[in-house]
Order: C-alpha cells, then sequence, then structure tokens
C-alpha cells in the first residue's frame, strides 16, 4: 500500500500544485500520455494470461536448465510484444534518437582517438563538439558497445534493439543463478516468475541500461560460481564483467555492494584478489586508451548540474526518484521489500532464506545509495535497471496466498503503462 501511495503523491503533487519539476507532462516519468494500442498489444494479453495460468507451476516443475530456457524465451517474448505495441518503432525508435549513442557510434571512425578526447568533450563548454547527452552521461564503455555493434552491421536501430533485448532477457537468469549457486533454488524458482513478468520489460526494450544491469548480473553470478567452487577463472570473469559495468554507469560501482553481499553469503573471500585485479585491469586498459574515468566523474558532475539537472528540484527528486523506481519494478516489489524488512534477523536462521535476505538487501541498500548520492534526477526509471531484478527476488518470500494476486498486479500494471503512457528512454 505504501507503495500505491508513493506513486499516488508522485503524480499528484506537481498536477495539484503547478510545482515545475522539470521533466515531460507524467512525472515522475520521463513519459508522455499517449492512449493507444498496436499489433503487439493481443500478443502481450496472451502472454500475460499464459504466464498467471502456468508461471508458477513451471517454475516449481521445470528440470534447472529448462526453467532457465523457459525464463529467458518468456523474458525476450514478454518485452518484445510490450514494445511491439508501437510496431517495430518501439524496439528502434529510443535508441536511434540523437541524444543515444547509435549515431555517434556511426560516425566513430577512429575510436582510439575518440576515447582520447572523450573527458575533453563533456562538458557544455565543448560546444559545438560536446557529446550529446546518453555519450556525455556514461563512461566510454556504453558508446564502446555501440562502436562495435556498429562495425558489426548491428548498427541500425531496430537491430541494436533487439541485441538489447536479447542482452536484457538474460538478466533474469543471471539473478536465478546467483540465487541458485548460492544455496536458494527453492526460493530462485518462487521468484523467477515475477523476474520475467513486469513493467521493467517496458524499458529494457528500448533502454542501453537494459544491457548494463545483464552485464553486472552476469558478473555477480560469476562471483558467486567463483567464491562456491573456489574457482581462479570465474573469479577472473566476474571482474572482468563487473569491471566493464563500472565503465558502463557512473552509477554502477554500487554494484560492490551487491559483489559484497555475495561473498557474506558464499562465506569465502577466494574470488575478491582476482576479481579486484580483473576489473581494475578493465579500467586501465580505457585509461591507456585515453579515458580517464577519475577524470570525467567532475566533468559530467559539472555538465549535469549546469543543464536542467541543476535546475530540477531537490525536494521532489529525492522521493520522486523512488517513486520512478516503484513505476519500474512495478508496485509489488514494495511488498516484497517489507516482507524481507518484516522478516529481519528471522530469514538470517534459514541459509535459503539467508540468501534472498542478503542479495535483495544489498538492493534496497544500493537504491538507497542512489538515490542519496543525486547524481541523478527525473528520467531514472531506466537507472535503475540494474538494481531491480535484486529487488525482485524478494517476492519469493510473499506468502502462497499472494503470489497469483501479486503477479497478476504486475502485469497489469505493464499493459497499462505500455499501452498509456509513452516512455522515452
Amino acid at each position: 500500500m505504501g507503495t500505491l501511495v508513493l506513486m499516488a503523491l508522485a503524480m499528484a503533487v506537481p498536477a495539484v500544485t503547478g510545482w515545475n519539476v522539470r521533466v515531460n507532462s507524467f512525472p515522475p516519468l520521463h513519459a508522455e500520455w499517449d492512449p493507444r494500442v498496436g499489433w503487439g498489444s493481443l500478443p502481450a494479453v496472451a502472454l500475460a494470461v499464459l504466464g498467471l495460468l502456468h508461471a508458477f507451476r513451471l517454475a516449481d516443475r521445470l528440470s534447472w536448465r529448462r526453467l532457465l530456457l523457459v525464463v529467458f524465451l518468456g523474458g525476450l517474448a514478454w518485452m518484445l510484444a510490450l514494445a511491439f505495441v508501437d510496431g517495430s518503432h518501439g524496439v528502434s525508435q529510443i535508441l536511434g534518437d540523437p541524444y543515444e549513442y547509435l549515431r555517434t557510434a556511426r560516425r566513430t571512425t577512429d575510436l582510439h582517438a575518440t576515447l582520447q578526447e572523450y573527458v575533453s568533450r563533456i562538458r557544455y563548454e565543448a560546444e559545438p563538439r560536446n557529446w550529446p547527452v546518453h555519450v556525455a552521461g556514461h563512461p566510454a564503455g556504453a558508446l564502446t558497445f555501440f562502436v562495435v555493434l556498429d562495425r558489426l552491421q548491428l548498427g541500425s536501430g531496430f537491430a541494436a534493439g533487439l541485441v538489447v533485448t536479447v542482452l536484457a532477457a538474460t538478466t533474469a537468469v543471471a539473478v536465478l543463478v546467483t540465487a541458485r549457486v548460492l544455496g536458494a533454488e527453492q526460493l530462485a524458482r518462487r521468484a523467477a516468475p515475477f523476474l520475467v513478468l513486469g513493467p521493467a520489460a517496458v524499458w529494457q526494450s528500448v533502454s542501453a541500461d537494459a544491457m548494463f544491469a545483464a552485464t553486472g548480473a552476469w558478473g555477480v553470478a560469476c562471483l558467486a560460481l567463483g567464491a562456491t567452487r573456489r574457482s581462479t577463472g570465474w573469479s577472473l570473469l566476474a571482474g572482468l564483467l563487473l569491471g566493464y559495468a563500472v565503465m558502463l554507469s557512473y552509477g554502477l560501482p554500487l554494484l560492490g555492494v551487491l559483489a559484497l553481499a555475495v561473498l557474506l553469503t558464499a562465506r569465502s573471500w577466494f574470488p575478491l584478489a582476482f576479481a579486484v585485479v580483473a576489473a581494475l585491469a578493465v579500467v586501465v586498459v580505457f585509461a591507456l586508451a585515453g579515458f580517464s574515468y577519475l577524470e570525467a566523474l567532475p566533468a559530467i558532475h559539472s555538465r549535469y548540474y549546469e543543464g536542467v539537472g541543476g535546475r530540477r528540484p531537490w525536494a521532489y527528486w529525492m522521493w520522486g526518484d523512488l517513486a520512478a523506481l516503484a513505476f519500474c519494478a512495478g508496485p509489488l516489489a514494495g511488498a516484497g521489500v517489507a516482507r524481507l524488512v518484516a522478516g529481519g534477523r528471522g530469514l538470517l536462521h534459514d541459509a535459503c532464506t539467508r540468501t534472498v535476505l542478503l542479495l535483495s538487501g544489498a538492493g534496497v541498500a544500493m537504491v538507497l545509495l542512489a538515490d542519496l548520492s543525486q547524481m541523478s534526477r527525473a528520467e531514472v526509471e531506466r537507472i535503475w535497471l540494474p538494481f531491480v531484478p535484486w529487488l525482485l527476488l524478494s517476492c519469493a518470500l510473499l506468502p502462497d496466498r499472494w503470489r497469483r494476486p501479486a503477479l497478476a498486479g504486475q502485469v497489469g500494471f505493464a499493459l497499462l503503462v505500455q499501452h498509456l503512457l509513452f516512455t522515452g528512454w
């Protein structure tokens, strides 16, 4: 109930008071009111109904490998069905926007030279050569990813959108793998329907942040494998993925909180040194190529607060950003977190529930730290994507009698958001 109140207040306060919070017409979202149906509508409704009828049974009965395959395919179908409410433009339009990465990626003929001048082109004072919003607002790893896609002849908005969507569909798989490796297969199965079907899919098909989320989630999964198997290879791969995640978004060093939770859950510090060295190697490689993360941080801070971000009221966005999280994760995510908090120390006595407590608790901690940092005010529904799956893991703790109504609330809310709002980014 508290989540719904927060969402309602975030919509009502600017509308009733006339408070200009400097975002598109539907705060707390970067969205426009645009009721519509499209040829993706019927498949989306059909998937929602099938999910409500069969998701819990399949999650309980399928073998583990088949469950992971169904989670991937089901998530992919759900994301694409929602996106195709707007036809093929639902996949291509956002990533093809001039503010996004693809236009710059297509114009990049010398990646090394681009990296060398990257920081100098972040601030507004570099105009007319300053970077578009998204390129400036992220470390160089994000642009590098799309440059590689363009070199692979996947640089159209539609092709890149499909790649991002496919990667996004693996995020839930990575979260489930992490939970199982850490001894919580039973609760991972209970959480699976909530990880697949929900409103986060509205943004996963159209936002590069969905790729960031997948990279981080697989880094965490590899870390769990490294810790439980005492494997140098998995530990190094975890470091490489988590290091690259840091080069994708300035908010993703917060994944260190989740990494710590994994090591505490596994009760093993074996991967730490290997993962840290590998992660630092990624940062050093970018630095040697010309992009200094430490020099970029003050530059992006300056640009953000010189622009509209600096004019967005802190008094609204400190809690408005959390309301945007509720739209992205779904209103029932709050119920899962509430169960987490209510269970408290009682959940620590069982190894399975302790795993969920620590992983979802880390998700809550990352969200709170990100919100307090005020690194971004508004337009954060996509930015929350790397943290949302770890929050949704807490839905495994919901009582049996709540599970189906809760999932119905999630899929119904996703359908409403996609059909009533045009959600940019």
